[in-house]
């Protein structure tokens, strides 16, 4: 009897082991890659054709942890480079463009080679945009995650800014996160932190500096706009915009009761929108 319990036990202790070992196998690698004067930290999980997440303005990917597992799961290797400024990223701040930015994620993808599936959160569009531009040849595709329209209230680009003021009150942020970011029923506060001024201040003056013309296009491959259903960035007359002026190069789809934070508020639902544009991609 007790050599069977000790043999149980050397079972169970070997299953938990193994299932230690797969968990840590899953888990993302920190990795790092130079371009230029700039070194670029970024996590890499899961394996199969390439997929690239950009953050919004003034934040990290981190948060794109649900997002990275589910995209994972469904067979693709994903990659979340951290912009200049926020973690091991680092390099020149000022006097930079949406180019040196991405350079900096196509250092990324040739580190890892072959092309890859670029999805960018709100501003991360802009640089999805800008890589599948300026390195064609890295790129199968482009997802827009909470692109705004062509043009969109001043208020909420005030938000953001309020957001990122460190005078501004608790209260006050969490205002301009359920103006600008969270629809209704939504929780805000995790949102409070994360928060990175000097990167914020660094984008947007990146913005001003590089001709919309060179980006826009997002290149000539195809295109994913994935929105959400009450992002007021993007309201219910923009939804097809990019699809009427690039048309069949573009596909719509559209996330109830999510807003300008779409993949953090529906991480799952982003994540399988991108898988299952991507599975009808050519490899």
């Amino acid at each position: 009897m007790k050599t069977l319990i000790r043999a149980s036990a050397l079972a169970i202790g070997m299953a938990a082991m193994l299932g230690a070992g797969a968990a840590r196998a899953d888990a993302p690698a920190l990795k790092s890659v130079r371009n230029g004067a700039a070194t670029i930290s970024y996590r890499a999980q899961g394996q199969g054709p390439l997929v690239l997440l950009i953050a919004s303005t003034g934040r990290g990917t981190e948060e794109f942890g649900q997002l990275a597992e589910r995209l994972a799961e469904r067979g693709y290797r994903v990659l979340r480079p951290e912009p200049r400024g926020i973690g091991a990223s680092q390099g020149p701040m000022e006097e930079v463009s949406f180019h040196d930015f991405a350079n900096d994620f196509a250092a990324v993808i040739r580190n890892e080679g072959g092309k890859a599936i670029l999805a960018g959160h709100a501003y991360g569009n802009w640089i999805a945009r800008t890589i599948a531009s300026d390195h064609p040849e890295l790129a199968r595709g482009v997802v827009l995650i909470a692109a705004g329209a062509k043009a969109w209230p001043k208020e909420l680009s005030e938000a953001i800014t309020m957001i990122n003021d460190p005078a501004s009150t608790r209260e006050q942020r969490l205002q301009g996160l359920r103006l600008a970011f969270f629809a209704k029923g939504s929780d805000p506060a995790p949102w409070l932190q994360g928060w990175h001024p000097a990167v914020t201040k660094s984008q947007r003056a990146a913005r001003k500096l590089t001709n919309r013309d060179d980006w826009w296009a997002g290149g000539t491959v195809p295109m994913l706009d994935l929105q959400g259903g009450a992002d007021p960035f993007r309201p219910a007359s923009s939804r097809d915009e990019l699809k009427q002026q690039f048309g069949d190069r573009v596909s719509v789809k559209v996330i109830a009761d999510a807003s300008h934070a779409l993949p953090a508020e529906k991480p799952i639902e982003t994540a399988d929108a991108i898988a299952d544009w991507a599975d009808t991609l050519a490899k």
